[in-house]
């Protein structure tokens, strides 16, 4: 049979398109998280040509009010003449931005403007109200899109699923026996000493269901209760931990025994762990998920963790290692069945 598609990918990417979205002006309502949500390469070419049409904009702005002042005629004649200025009506004449000759020079000084350079060679004169307005108007314009522009470089750069990254799961998940009872078990780590506070775990089974009334859901999320050395959901994810799921009565792997394990082609296991990240305060969330194919029976991890020289040692060479246990070949069920009978 044809394995099917996973809900979510080991490495904890949703495997979900979403198609004919009709609300595309939803996503424009909130434009910073639009904007960090976009891949790089769109992020830059954004950042980019908003400091390009808004330094555009205003070179034109800042030409047409040289136009319209005779700003560009008189340094026309100035560069045909250069003594003209030496006596008569042209040595009186103020501009409203020296040394503007053309666009080119409006779109420098605009650029000037925008990003404070001030070179020295163009400056604003008192000689037009409306040339101080528009330096005003765009100085603004800078700084909010310098504001919206690098916020959006910083979250891009600081997000929680970057943290994530140093979250590890074990490739394989193992059922074996455990204080007499069988257990789903896999192993997590956290490859940085700076801890997750407040960490907790959760599992669900995703798996195609049918109801009484014949309505089929594709994708039926199960939530399964899960135990961990601490106790609860909360983990202090100092050092690995082997967390487990006490397959009971309750616990929709009740029926799967080791023969019919991998024909629950639809089973698949989704572990999710939270937690606030020490240094930055921010919310992370690492994901997994296990197959049919991915859950080893009889099996159980190895100890990683040792004691040297006064401190414990990890070893993460280890972290997915199995070892071959002991463990009845029937479902969980058929144990407690047994254990009653005698």
């Amino acid at each position: 049979r044809e394995r099917r598609a996973r809900f979510v990918g080991k490495n904890g990417a949703c495997n979900v398109a979403h198609k004919n979205i009709r609300e595309q002006g939803r996503f424009l309502q909130d434009v910073f998280t639009t904007l960090v949500d976009l891949k790089w390469p769109h992020t830059l070419l954004i950042f980019t040509m908003s400091f390009l049409c808004s330094w555009l904009l205003f070179g034109m702005v800042w030409w047409l009010i040289a136009f319209a002042h005779g700003d560009l005629d008189h340094s026309t004649r100035l560069q045909r003449d250069p003594g003209e200025g030496a006596s008569g009506a042209p040595s009186s004449f103020v501009p409203c931005v020296t040394s503007i000759h053309s666009f080119t020079s409006a779109f420098l000084f605009s650029i000037e403007v925008q990003v404070t350079i001030g070179f020295g060679g163009r400056m604003v004169t008192e000689e037009c109200p409306a040339a101080i307005l528009v330096l005003i108007v765009q100085n603004i314009v800078g700084l909010v899109i310098n504001a919206i522009m690098l916020g959006c470089i910083f979250m891009k750069t600081s997000q929680a699923h970057r943290r994530a990254e140093t979250l590890i799961f074990s490739k394989h998940a193992v059922i074996a026996l455990r204080e007499g009872k069988l257990c789903f078990m896999l192993r997590v780590g956290d490859l940085r000493k700076s801890m997750i506070i407040s960490a907790t775990i959760r599992m669900q089974v995703v798996k195609k269901t049918a109801s009484l009334e014949g309505e089929v859901v594709p994708l039926n999320q199960i939530d399964i209760q899960m135990e961990n050395p601490v106790g609860g959901n909360s983990i202090f994810l100092v050092s690995p931990l082997i967390i487990y799921h006490v397959i009971d009565k309750n616990s929709p792997l009740y029926d799967i025994s080791p023969l019919n394990l991998h024909h629950h082609e639809d089973l698949e296991i989704i572990v999710i762990l939270e937690g606030v990240v020490e240094t930055t305060g921010i919310t992370t969330q690492a994901r997994t998920s296990y197959l049919a194919d991915e859950i080893l029976w009889g099996q159980r991890f190895v100890p990683i963790v040792a004691e040297e020289d006064g401190r414990y040692s990890v070893d993460y060479s280890k972290f997915g290692n199995t070892v071959k246990v002991p463990t009845p070949s029937c479902t969980a069920r058929q144990l407690e069945e047994d254990k009653s009978i005698m």
